[in-house]
């Protein structure tokens, strides 16, 4: 039986990492341009960005009976405003079984219900109907688009802005258990 969770990155997820990053090359651009070039950098990436929550920012492994396969993250956090940024992403295999849609649904009720949130925002490329299906399925409804929005080398991409409100009505998805 597979155990599906949300929780906490540690260094001890640096193998997964790493195994995620090679195995995902897209994932290169999720992670912000960092290089992950051996274990040891998955390591000091996961110290540094994952593991290390703040005030404004915090980021949930999603894990496949313990291995990490993937991450949400709820960032930009603006209490004044009760606004944060979301984003998530998953391993190519294990991609198109619900779990970016579970995690990203689950890291949403937290914001709401932890941090007493009142917009979520996220955006993706227009060119990733994958993502959008995410976003859509965990009540993110789509607000407009971004045009060049992000620049990946030489090449400009627009992105599709969503956003979910406290109000909203809640998504029918199976939320993850958070460690």
């Amino acid at each position: 039986m597979t155990f599906v969770e949300m929780r906490r990155w540690t260094t001890a997820d640096a193998g997964a990492l790493y195994s995620a990053f090679v195995g995902s090359p897209d994932l290169a651009r999720q992670l912000g341009g960092a290089s992950l070039q051996d274990v040891e950098d998955c390591a000091a990436f996961i110290e540094t960005r994952l593991a290390a929550p703040s005030a404004s920012s915090y980021q949930f492994a999603v894990a496949v009976d313990g291995v990490a396969v993937g991450n949400v993250g709820v960032s930009a956090v603006e209490r004044a405003h009760g606004t944060a940024w979301m984003s998530y992403w998953i391993e190519a295999r294990v991609r198109r079984q619900g779990l970016a849609t579970r995690g990203l649904s689950t890291a949403a009720r937290w914001a709401v219900d932890e941090l007493g949130l009142f917009r979520l925002e996220l955006g993706h490329r227009t060119d990733n109907p994958a993502s959008c299906a995410v976003a859509t399925r965990s009540g993110f409804r789509p607000e407009g688009v971004e045009r060049s929005k992000l620049r990946y080398g030489t090449e400009r991409f627009d992105v599709e802005t969503h956003a979910r409100l406290a109000t909203d009505p809640e998504p029918e998805v199976a939320l993850l258990p958070l460690a």
